[in-house]
């Protein structure tokens, strides 16, 4: 994976939190959430971003539960804070990979589309396990690979297509990139997860207008910078043509397209 593919600073938390949280990761926040639902004790979420899953979690679970909620990058998580004030809820700043958590603290780990950014998987993995007490639940999302999320694939070929000899990929390479079920199933293997259930599930993204995509991929993720590299004046050039791309698939009102993901349950 790219260095600047973990690079979500600036103006990109809020982007993201506004133009993609509605369309593709809060169909999956309130399936996730309703997965732990009547659980108690402690939860950690890890690669909590923008609080999607956080706000998701407030609103399904137990008001005593106790949430810990870290991401690797600090930005996403000021912008998390701002929007949920919830006392059960602590934002801290941690890396998945080495998390700064005792041993079997807790009874379940979340973690929605965020493995994918992980440089090193099974080492993710192995720190979730660490982490959990014997029987509690690790939790995660994956996307399924990009052919099968329509509008966001419209969106990766339009962007692929004004650069026919360098095209930015973050979209295909990362969010997208790890979706083999059962390279996904070995890697829990190899670290000690038991009972590992892999489910596929399909949703529908909703959007109010073609635009909203486009702004939300092109200025609200690491694509921004794979763009600005190659041609910073062209930035809003090329968001224009992916919303032209999205408009000719989907319409130019509202848009409605499928979304496809793997909710992965594994027991410590």
């Amino acid at each position: 994976m790219a260095e600047i593919d973990k690079a979500f600073a600036g103006a990109i938390p809020a982007l993201y939190d506004r133009y993609l949280g509605p369309l593709i990761f809060e169909p999956y926040a309130r399936d996730l959430a309703a997965r732990l639902a009547g659980m108690e004790g402690r939860i950690l979420e890890t690669a909590a971003g923008t609080g999607i899953v956080t706000r998701a979690l407030v609103q399904t679970l137990p008001s005593g539960i106790d949430i810990v909620a870290t991401d690797l990058n600090q930005p996403m998580l000021d912008h998390a804070a701002q929007k949920l004030d919830a006392p059960q809820v602590t934002w801290r700043q941690a890396n998945a990979l080495s998390l700064p958590f005792e041993n079997a603290g807790f009874d379940a780990v979340v973690c929605q589309f965020g493995a994918m950014f992980f440089p090193d998987k099974p080492a993710g993995f192995a720190e979730a396990r660490r982490v959990l007490k014997p029987g509690g639940r690790f939790l995660f999302s994956v996307w399924d690979r990009i052919e099968e999320n329509e509008i966001t694939a419209v969106v990766d070929a339009a962007v692929a297509a004004a650069f026919p000899d360098d095209p930015p990929r973050f979209v295909a390479r990362t969010p997208h990139g790890y979706y083999d079920k059962e390279q996904i199933r070995e890697e829990l293997r190899g670290v000690g997860f038991a009972d590992i259930r892999i489910e596929t599930v399909t949703l529908r993204g909703r959007a109010a207008s073609p635009a909203d995509p486009a702004i939300g991929f092109c200025k609200g993720t690491p694509l921004r910078l794979e763009i600005e590299a190659r041609d910073a004046g062209r930035l809003d050039e090329v968001m224009d043509l992916a919303a032209e791309a999205v408009a000719r698939h989907f319409g130019d009102g509202p848009i409605d397209g499928k979304i496809q993901a793997h909710v992965i349950t594994a027991i410590a």
